[in-house]
């Protein structure tokens, strides 16, 4: 694997009129249907075109993680990929990869991040229309699994992160970046927030379907080797004085497992 550099990548500008439609179908669509993939189609269908320039004031930490992650000559799986702005977070490093299989479920979404492909002229990069708690690349294991404010949005969050285990090569790299909330009493070493905080932010997000979750860095420390963690707070548009947790998690498989 090569060591990360900087990535170099054009900024998304948002505009105030983008900012009143994507906040408008937060608030109103509440991503409805009786399947979790109707409801991930009928939250994003309207708001596909401007996702990125909004969400790049409200998602902190995903350039860094990508800074911090290697690359390798195999298997890149975004899990969760949405528009396929991850990609951009390589930079030029995104040729390393033989193959990259950005997997989502909404399909306005996708076709986003397939205009994305075709206007960065990207070889190695597809889409796939799969469900992150039972996709596996056809190449039968991966060397990078990522997943970007995704794990919020699986209901089954613990089996994808199992099928990520699963798919990976023994030794291969997992990154996580997304919001939390930390248990009441938290282990030594992780992020202590008071009754405020893991009472707002759960239930501010839940009304977009985002689950914030105490368990999500327990249960990553659980399950893979930890290289790195880091918990932060980032700002929210349009809430000058908001301050929302998220963190990002570095892991290996165990090199001894297969």
């Amino acid at each position: 694997m090569t060591e990360a550099k900087t990535p170099t990548k054009p900024t998304p500008k948002g505009s105030f009129l983008n900012d009143i439609k994507i906040l408008w179908h937060m608030a109103v669509t509440g991503g409805r249907g009786k399947t979790h993939e109707e409801r991930l189609e009928n939250f994003y269908s309207g708001q596909a075109a401007g996702y990125d320039a909004f969400r790049k004031r409200l998602l902190h930490g995903r350039e860094e993680l990508f800074t911090a992650l290697p690359t390798s000559p195999g298997v890149w799986v975004d899990m969760g990929a949405g528009t396929g702005e991850n990609a951009e977070n390589w930079g030029e490093r995104l040729t390393d990869f033989k193959q990259v299989y950005l997997v989502d479920l909404s399909s306005s979404l996708l076709k986003v991040a397939d205009q994305r492909i075709a206007a960065r002229g990207w070889n190695n990069v597809s889409t796939v229309h799969a469900d992150a708690t039972k996709f596996l690349p056809p190449e039968g294991a991966a060397d990078i699994v990522t997943f970007s404010y995704s794990l919020t949005m699986i209901p089954d969050w613990f089996l994808a992160l199992d099928q990520a285990r699963r798919m990976l090569k023994p030794g291969g790299i997992l990154g996580v970046v997304d919001f939390f909330v930390a248990r009441k009493w938290p282990a030594d070493g992780l992020s202590k927030h008071g009754w405020s905080t893991r009472t707002f932010w759960p239930t501010w997000f839940a009304n977009d379907n985002v689950f914030l979750n105490d368990d999500h860095i327990p249960y990553l420390q659980s399950r893979f080797e930890t290289l790195s963690l880091q918990q932060h707070k980032g700002k929210v548009p349009y809430l000058p004085f908001v301050r929302a947790p998220y963190y990002q998690f570095v892991g290996r498989k165990p090199v001894n497992e297969s």
